[in-house]
């Protein structure tokens, strides 16, 4: 059957239409965003990777001691490091910075709201800037970030924060951050400070000098663990308040949770 006369016409003489071709500038947009999608999802496994990894594997370096070794706040003769487990640092150190940094270290999920709402309260008034970070935030922070502050460095602290509470247990987080944690001029971790500072391995220090150990955290380039100035006394014998109110049963929660 052949088709009417008309379809023939309409099909025979209906004109072509050509599409006009993509304008170099749009292709050029597309190829740019299809490049930072790629980025941002490589990216996005990446650091779900290295997490995963280091839940295992010891940190040989982190970004807060090669940003110290390019621009270092004043010169460094030495660089002090030794990496110890979580079994080799004393019991007393690992309380006194629990009680100095984030006394709510074994309960909360990598931030402590309560801390953050008192902050920005605190800061909202003009008084002097005061953080709210816990141990989770400073851990992620000294492994993954850089040390200007920004709201873009924040929200990526934020998300290894979260990987490293999702993948790891608190006892590794805690380990970690000893073992990173900058006490002084080049001194990183728990057992290079106290070898430098009282000539012993950090599994044999009191609960005097791992208070004045967790007493200088928040300033190691300010403060003094030898000699400790009065302020460093003075926090120091707070931390070993604070130490006695949360007891022992404060590292068993530690090594308990998940």
């Amino acid at each position: 059957m052949t088709a009417p006369l008309y379809a023939m016409r309409d099909h025979v003489n209906r004109p072509q239409v050509n599409l006009p071709a993509p304008k170099p500038k749009m292709r050029g947009v597309k190829r740019v965003f299809t490049w930072l999608a790629k980025l941002v999802l490589g990216l996005f496994f990446a650091s779900i990777l290295s997490v995963v990894l280091l839940r295992f594997i010891d940190p040989p370096m982190w970004s807060w001691r090669m940003e110290r070794a390019i621009f270092p706040p004043a010169p460094i003769t030495e660089v002090r490091h030794q990496w110890r487990s979580l079994e080799q640092i004393s019991p007393e150190l690992q309380l006194a910075v629990i009680a100095a940094e984030d006394q709510k270290f074994a309960g909360h999920s990598g931030f402590d709201l309560d801390a953050i709402s008192s902050a920005i309260e605190y800061n909202q008034k003009g008084k002097k800037v005061r953080g709210a970070s816990t141990l989770s935030q400073q851990a992620a922070k000294n492994l993954f970030m850089w040390s200007s502050r920004s709201f873009i460095r924040k929200g990526i602290e934020a998300w290894f924060t979260l990987l490293m509470e999702l993948i790891w247990d608190k006892a590794r987080i805690l380990e970690v951050y000893l073992n990173i944690v900058e006490f002084g001029p080049g001194i990183y971790g728990a057992e290079a400070a106290s070898k430098h500072y009282f000539g012993k391995s950090a599994a044999k220090l009191t609960r005097y000098e791992a208070s004045l150990l967790a007493a200088v955290l928040p300033n190691p380039w300010r403060y003094k663990v030898s000699p400790p100035s009065p302020y460093v006394e003075q926090r120091s014998a707070w931390i070993r308040k604070q130490m006695r109110q949360l007891g022992e049963v404060t590292l068993k929660k530690v090594n308990e949770a998940q």
